[in-house]
């Protein structure tokens, strides 16, 4: 079952609460007065799918700040980040939760996705460039995530994900 509830939280407050994770892009000025939604969902690829359409149809809605381009990116870097919490860290246990907080700023999408798995290091997945890895299935998934957002952070236990994106507007594109 899905919980949801809205709380208005400065960006630094919520980055406080987890200590680990250093700041993040400069928060917007709006950025103190917008609700994170929080949501815990079952470890299930299919709670994981309809979160991410939910948050989709949302930046679909913000045509005129939001490009083809940057949905596109989010929706690549958002669904890695929820398999990668489903299917590593909580290796696929629905007993244990995945926990997603987001928010859609006019400049800028944030969202902390945290699982109850042991966690990893970042730094020690393979380069899926190197030509020694190109056969390998891991790693790809963090190139992705660091390619299509504008900021990916790693708390020091690993089992949690600060991602930004900064929307420079559709110019004009549909």
């Amino acid at each position: 079952m899905t919980v949801r509830r809205l709380r208005s939280v400065p960006l630094s407050e919520e980055l406080a609460a987890t200590a680990t994770i250093p700041p993040m892009n400069p928060p917007s000025e709006a950025a103190g007065t917008v609700p994170f939604t929080d949501v815990s969902i079952p470890s299930d690829t299919a709670e994981a799918r309809r979160v991410q359409e939910e948050i989709e149809q949302h930046l679909q809605a913000q045509r005129a700040t939001t490009s083809d381009q940057e949905i596109f990116s989010v929706r690549l870097a958002l669904e890695e980040a929820l398999v990668n919490a489903v299917k590593h860290g909580n290796q696929m246990d629905r007993s244990k939760k995945v926990h997603i907080c987001y928010r859609f700023l006019p400049d800028r999408f944030e969202i902390r996705i945290t699982d109850e798995g042991e966690g990893f290091d970042p730094n020690d997945v393979p380069d899926p460039t190197a030509v020694e890895n190109q056969d390998r299935p891991c790693g790809r998934g963090l190139l992705l995530m660091r390619h299509y957002m504008s900021q990916v952070v790693f708390n020091d236990r690993g089992n949690s994900v600060w991602m930004t994106k900064v929307f420079r507007g559709n110019n004009g594109k549909k």
